[in-house]
């Protein structure tokens, strides 16, 4: 086998293998998102800060 046909097959396998790696790689990421999202991003919506606007309704400011 000459040295080239060597260098080409490897670089074959290499890029494979990198192929490989990146769709594995790219499902975790999209799984773990998605889990994410199921569990709303671990927000707390029953008891978190909710908006209420009679504490934050500006007292000092005059309205025309």
């Amino acid at each position: 086998m000459q040295p080239r046909e060597a260098a080409e097959l490897e670089a074959k396998q290499t890029y494979e293998a990198f192929i490989k790696w990146v769709k594995v790689t790219f499902y975790w990421i999209m799984a773990l998102l998605v889990l994410l999202a199921y569990f709303n991003f671990g927000t707390d919506t029953e008891t978190g800060s909710q908006y209420n606007g009679e504490v934050y309704a500006p007292m000092n400011m005059e309205t025309k």
